[in-house]
């Protein structure tokens, strides 16, 4: 039995038959990524033994068996795939469950019209989604395409039971199917000409602006962008490997930047000439990003087709955006499942019967481009080596012991799998490192030094300072012969959105004790209100008086902050779907950051912005006798400061420090900082009611905040 990297199990029709139900499960387990519920091993239970019993019956025992499928970069597992006489049964079970239920339909649609669209050795086969409710009272007999007309049939139902016979119907309606390809399990990813003509459509007129609104000047967006696509050109033209970084300061538009390359590269900007299929994708590890900007396009999009009169689902508009908007881990675990494992002598080679060899990609990934947002917070070697060293990539426990790259040098290697050209576009932000394990920009050049010389490097001149690399990156490039500097790299900001710079610049004084803070104050206080308060109910009161239409507010606390509950506030809960909510739902909706409720954290917010925020400032990070002190809750009663000059603590100090960083840049309009009172409250024999929230452990804070002349309300 092979087992491809990207499945739980796999297994040739006989050798199926061959095993027994417990080795199978037992091979399920072993192979998943996390703990097994029992209502899980009880699904493959009921799946295994009807799976069993369908396969005996098949005249031709000529085919395979898949459960679990992971299709490449999209994060989607289907339970079963059956490849038999030239067919794809895409198959979906609901064990125990008794109607067919239209989201069980919809589900299994999409996995089939995802494979079509993304999965190379799918896209020319006929593909028979299957949704299987163990216990329905029936089943489909009628075989029908859908409207796509492309080679997907419409979802079938059945029962456990009955499923031989719904399989039997579609192999009598197509008799004649060319075999699928053996490859099929470790197909490229490879978005068709369908997907990338929807896509393309999708973004014409697209609003991401409506969530990433910025002020930056267009003329500097513009020259950003064409300067880009030159280095882009030009590698295409002389077969070169390049890799350009772009800073701007938080709100300049690196976000748009990105996404505007992707699409112009990608779709040939505004002219008529067909769509790229191996154009550019736009990457980011920020989860939340990810998921608000793939879903407020999507819904912009949706809206606008109902306004055409087309007929068209919301979950149609959302795997169009996929196509050129995903997680870069996603896309790294792509690439790890096609590495000979375990890694020898420390060095990467590609397994050719884990992956496929596609022309001029090599067995890279299909787009020539890709775009890497906040390229700060790719992560470090340790911490990469360690996941990898646990088994995590595709949900499945794929180990790769002793992995011997960072994320940067990684997905380096992997853009110079292809052999003719490739460009990396690296978006950075100066210090906003914010989590454990992020290696900030100097993997990234430390990388190009030591394993790959012959990439070009362009980079922004901006680079040099503190906030990157610890202000090392000239240091670090001294002996580099392929760098260019340029200005245009760097997203300057004009007159008209001084907004931005400014506070910008006001945040950096803040937080360094830079004698500049309080003039800067007050050059942006008339156009861009920072307020100062102890109270929350008057910070709340605030917010809900500037918010105009439809701008948005919301509430930000670092998720190192501990004692907010007596403030009424509490911590958006992880999940990118809660984010989603939080962006994008109006002030009508609890679940928006319009109700002043949940509180968003820096995890949460970093590339995204609202109009106008309030910052809750804990006492995680209290200004004490002229320097930060950084404390941890312990989870129970008493703060814990950072003490000693660790490396591991001088890590943490970093990312707190950064925390608060984003979040005093997150408002395009203005803020409000509440830096609440603590309690006061004694007991009659003295003690303090609540010592978890003393005063002390705000009024530094408040004080110094007070002397840059902050108006207090």
């Amino acid at each position: 039995m092979n087992k491809s990297p990207r499945c739980l199990y796999e297994n040739d029709l006989c050798g199926f038959l061959d095993n027994d139900e417990k080795s199978i499960m037992g091979i399920l387990v072993e192979n998943y990524n996390g703990q097994v519920q029992t209502t899980q091993v009880d699904a493959w239970r009921e799946e295994i033994l009807a799976m069993r019993n369908i396969v005996a019956r098949l005249n031709d025992k000529s085919g395979r068996i898949i459960f679990e499928y992971d299709i490449p970069r999209l994060g989607k597992r289907v339970d079963v795939v059956l490849l038999y006489r030239g067919i794809i049964f895409c198959i979906e079970f609901k064990v125990g469950q008794a109607n067919i239920l239209e989201a069980d339909i919809d589900q299994v649609f999409d996995y089939a019209l995802d494979l079509k669209n993304f999965h190379k050795f799918s896209e020319d086969k006929i593909i028979a989604p299957i949704l299987v409710a163990t216990n329905y009272a029936n089943y489909s007999t009628q075989v029908q395409m859908s409207v796509y007309d492309d080679r997907v049939i419409n979802p079938l139902v059945s029962n456990s039971n009955e499923l031989s016979n719904v399989i039997e119907n579609v192999l009598r309606a197509y008799p004649d199917e060319t075999p699928v390809d053996e490859r099929w399990p470790i197909s490229p990813y490879a978005p068709t000409p369908t997907i990338i003509e929807a896509a393309r459509s999708l973004y014409e007129n697209h609003s991401v602006e409506d969530i990433t609104r910025h002020e930056a000047d267009n003329v500097s967006t513009d020259r950003t962008i064409r300067y880009i696509l030159d280095v882009i050109r030009d590698s295409e033209k002389n077969g070169k490997k390049s890799i350009c970084f772009v800073t701007g300061v938080p709100g300049a538009g690196k976000t748009l930047v990105g996404l505007d390359v992707a699409i112009k590269q990608t779709y040939h900007g505004d002219s008529n000439e067909p769509a790229k299929d191996d154009g550019a994708v736009y990457l980011s590890g920020n989860g939340p990003l990810v998921a608000v900007l793939n879903e407020a396009l999507a819904q912009d999009n949706f809206r606008k087709a109902k306004a055409r009169g087309e007929q068209k689902k919301l979950t149609d508009s959302r795997r169009e955006v996929r196509k050129s908007i995903q997680m870069i881990h996603r896309y790294r675990d792509n690439m790890l499942a096609k590495i000979k494992n375990p890694v020898e002598n420390g060095v990467l080679e590609i397994d050719p019967n884990k992956a496929v060899e596609m022309g001029a990609s090599g067995f890279g990934e299909v787009e020539h481009v890709a775009i890497f947002d906040e390229a700060q917070r790719s992560w470090t070697h340790e911490r990469l080596a360690n996941y990898l060293k646990r088994g995590g990539t595709y949900g499945n426990k794929l180990k790769v012991p002793n992995f011997p790259m960072s994320e940067a040098a990684f997905l380096i290697w992997s853009l110079d799998q292809r052999k003719d050209w490739a460009v990396i576009v690296c978006l950075v932000g100066g210090g906003q490192e914010i989590n454990t394990g992020e290696a900030g920009i100097s993997e990234w050049i430390k990388a190009l030094n030591e394993k790959y010389r012959h990439w070009n490097i362009y980079i922004s001149p901006e680079l040099t300072e503190p906030e990157y690399a610890e202000g090392k990156v000239n240091e670090l490039l001294a002996d580099n012969p392929n760098v260019t500097y340029s200005n245009d790299l760097h997203l300057s900001v004009s007159l008209r959105s001084y907004r931005s710079e400014k506070v910008s610049a006001f945040v950096h004084s803040l937080l360094a004790f830079d004698d500049n803070a309080a003039e800067l104050y007050g050059e942006i206080k008339d156009k861009y209100p920072i307020l100062l308060t102890r109270d929350m109910a008057k910070a709340r009161k605030w917010l809900h008086e500037k918010a105009r239409g439809t701008e948005r507010t919301g509430v930000l606390v670092t998720k190192e902050a501990a004692r907010f509950k007596p403030l009424a506030i509490h911590i958006l809960p992880s999940g990118d779907e809660n984010a989603v909510h939080w962006f994008l739902e109006d002030k009508t909706d609890t679940r928006s950051s319009n109700y002043l409720e949940d509180a968003a954290t820096e995890i949460q917010v970093q590339g995204l912005e609202l109009d106008y925020t309030c910052l809750l400032w804990d006492a995680d990070m209290r200004y004490e006798n002229g320097r930060w002190h950084y404390y941890s809750f312990n989870g129970n009663t008493k703060w814990i400061e950072q003490l000693g000059r660790t490396e591991n603590n001088r890590e943490k100090q970093k990312y707190m420090l950064n925390a608060y960083r984003v979040l005093l840049t997150r408002a395009r309009a203005g803020m409000i900082i509440c830096v609440p009172e603590g309690n006061k409250n004694k007991s009659p024999n003295g003690f303090w009611e609540d010592s978890t929230r003393l005063p002390e452990f705000y009024d530094g804070t408040y004080e110094y905040l007070k002397s840059l002349g902050i108006q207090e309300i």
